[in-house]
């Protein structure tokens, strides 16, 4: 990859750019603790102040933050910055209680369009080509985060937001993009929709795929790449701590999106909320190093991966792609399991399609879990019934419980119009 596209940030050694980071988190922590009620609080009650923050381990003193505390400080409890001082407020659906709200400085966005456009070059967009957007437009922050990254890189923006498939396809025929953006689910219902149109997905203007707001696996990527011919690249971020773009796959490598450290400091931890080292599988934590408006502190995203070293960009620390969050993880008679695990096992059968769900019900005293997928089409029933019967017994075999599998008729199940629900617990409806 030619240098021009880098920044500065990602040709800085290790030692450089750890001391760049503690600058920066020394006056995180001073400007969280000055600024934020919780925070003050938080660490008045933890024993710590700024003034102990002396070295990077040193983030180990400070508490933890968590999504309970935004809701608490439900709307703007947990902005940094005078009300006047805010250009932009987002906010979570809030389907599962309070929504939590995050609020950005100019010098916000303008962190967060660099970082896009960062995220973007690393996938392998380039300027001069023309992104079809279709992330969520709104409080979300997918849309309208990914909408000013691909302007700040040099490039024409589609901003069609998620849904209406039909028109996505005809955009994609009539405008001939080189790039699109939008979770991975909602692209293979793309693919379906050019399909039922007539239209091989091989044979559209689409180079690049830059995917991310949901777990998915490399054979979800495989699938993507096969069907589409092109480059599936993972973009992760999270709405706390800013949204898209907190870290990106590189196209050269597809090893796991690095961390912009430069920006953001994590950490991996254990169920004893511990710091492991890298290369052991944790919880994701992060600490933001330059947000103004929302700085958030030692966040728990829930999010299950390791750290492991850079490759494309040295410097920066790659994480391993999510595996699943805390709280989607299944327990199953004693054996915990994600969404993401199933997906990986049902990808491998060449007779069943990328369109399943999970239905939890309770038999008695007993949970069960039953996989609803559907065939490919143009597979007969006999190929159907044996293959469900493979993928009974890989799931019981590799996974460690026994679950059901029920194949459903092709284009029955609800498709991703943006996030897809996989999970649906009837548990409480027996």
């Amino acid at each position: 990859m030619e240098e021009l596209g880098l920044h500065d940030a990602e040709r800085l050694d290790r030692a450089s750019l750890e001391a760049l980071q503690l600058e920066r988190l020394q006056w995180t922590v001073r400007h969280a603790y000055e600024n934020v009620p919780l925070y003050r609080t938080k660490f008045d009650e933890a024993g710590v102040h700024p003034d102990d923050i002396k070295t990077l381990a040193d983030v180990q003193r400070l508490p933890f933050t968590t999504k309970e505390d935004l809701r608490l400080n439900y709307p703007f409890g947990m902005f940094a910055v005078p009300k006047e001082d805010i250009r932009r407020i987002h906010a979570s659906s809030g389907t599962t209680g309070r929504p939590t709200v995050v609020g950005y400085t100019q010098s916000d966005l303008d962190n967060w369009a660099d970082l896009i456009a960062r995220s973007l070059y690393a996938a392998g967009v380039r300027p001069g080509w023309r992104v079809h957007n279709a992330y969520g437009y709104g409080l979300f922050t997918g849309g309208l985060g990914a909408h000013a990254g691909i302007e700040r890189l040099g490039c024409a923006v589609i901003p069609m937001s998620g849904g209406q498939t039909e028109k996505q396809v005809q955009l994609i025929m009539d405008f001939e993009p080189d790039a699109i953006m939008c979770t991975p689910s909602y692209l293979l219902t793309i693919a379906d929709a050019f399909e039922a149109a007539g239209i091989d997905p091989r044979s559209t203007s689409l180079k690049v795929a830059v995917c991310g707001a949901e777990p998915w696996t490399d054979a979800m990527r495989k699938e993507l790449e096969e069907r589409l011919d092109i480059k599936a690249v993972d973009i992760y971020g999270l709405s706390e701590v800013m949204g898209p773009g907190v870290g990106n796959e590189c196209v050269e490598t597809q090893d796991g999106p690095h961390i912009w450290e430069d920006h953001f400091l994590p950490e991996i931890i254990d169920e004893n909320l511990q710091q492991v080292p890298d290369g052991v599988q944790g919880e994701l934590v992060f600490t933001t190093l330059t947000k103004e408006a929302f700085p958030v502190i030692r966040y728990r995203t829930r999010d299950l991966t390791e750290l492991r070293p850079g490759t494309a960009r040295p410097g920066m620390r790659r994480i391993a792609k999510i595996t699943g969050r805390n709280d989607d993880m299944i327990i199953l008679r004693g054996v915990n399991l994600f969404p993401t695990q199933i997906e990986e096992i049902a990808l491998e059968s060449p007779d069943l399609s990328t369109h399943f769900v999970l239905e939890l019900t309770r038999k008695g005293k007993m949970d069960a879990l039953c996989v609803k997928i559907e065939p490919r089409e143009g597979v007969s029933d006999a190929q159907c019934i044996e293959a469900a019967k493979v993928l009974q017994h890989h799931i019981k075999s590799r996974i460690g419980t026994s679950v059901g599998v029920e194949l459903v008729p092709c284009g029955s199940l609800e498709r991703s119009q943006g996030k897809l629900k996989r999970v649906y617990d009837l548990r409480e409806q027996i």
